[in-house]
């Protein structure tokens, strides 16, 4: 196992359930964590209790262009190098076809696929230069195994698995890994505004998802994991 203590990290979406805990185990760990996140509030709420530096810290929406470009600046200025990039940003919208709007179809794509793309193409080119560092995506189990209603979480996903795929082949003679974090079940405010029943109570909890993804951050010099799923123990679809 590698050890994390000095690795600069990068997480986005750190203000969601995963995210926070994430953040709380790196920064023990001894990494420079940054954190971005769409809320200014909460993501100043955040850094303040794991005392990480206001310059370490800044407030953007991935699926905005002009917002990911400040982010690269922002993190460059305090950081010359990426050595992880954990992206836990994204939406979750869960709807029959019959109710699903075309915005909502786009705003899916936009936050959990066009969202990533754009980090890839601010932060791969330095992880290029170095030759070296390791980008996990979670693009959750709806991305390997779909179910009724989740069309465009599905769809979102799909893509964002295919996309890191090429780019793995496109980096092969370097250093650069890249992990996919297929987790589902997990209880986060993801499900707050979903018209799904479900059993929040029998569902991963944020802490151990963030645990997992701790364990994926130290993954040995010698190999990759190139993937890894995570569901409830009553929920064994794959």
């Amino acid at each position: 196992m590698e050890t994390l203590k000095g690795k600069n990290i990068l997480i986005t979406g750190a203000t969601g359930g995963i995210g926070k805990q994430t953040a709380k185990l790196l920064v023990q760990s001894g990494a420079n964590v940054f954190l971005s996140g769409r809320n200014a509030e909460k993501l100043n709420q955040l850094a303040a209790g794991l005392n990480i530096s206001t310059d370490k810290v800044f407030a953007a929406d991935i699926a905005e262009p002009a917002e990911v470009h400040a982010l690269k600046e922002r993190f460059f200025t305090v950081y010359t190098a990426i050595d992880i990039l954990v992206n836990a940003a994204g939406i979750g919208i869960i709807k029959s076809m019959d109710t699903l709007s075309e915005m909502e179809f786009l705003r899916t794509l936009h936050a959990n696929l066009f969202g990533p793309f754009l980090l890839m193409k601010s932060f791969l080119p330095n992880m290029k230069e170095n030759k070296k560092g390791l980008i996990i995506n979670i693009p959750g189990v709806l991305g390997k195994v779909p179910m009724a209603g989740a069309a465009a979480y599905s769809a979102s996903k799909y893509g964002l698995v295919g996309m890191m795929q090429s780019i793995r082949e496109e980096i092969k003679r370097t250093d650069i890994r890249i992990t996919n974090l297929f987790m589902g079940g997990a209880d986060t405010a993801f499900w707050d505004n979903i018209e799904l029943r479900v059993q929040r109570d029998k569902m991963i909890m944020a802490e151990e998802a963030a645990r997992a993804i701790w364990f994926l951050c130290q993954q040995p010099a010698s190999g990759v994991v190139s993937e890894m799923v995570l569901q409830p123990f009553n929920h064994q679809a794959i």
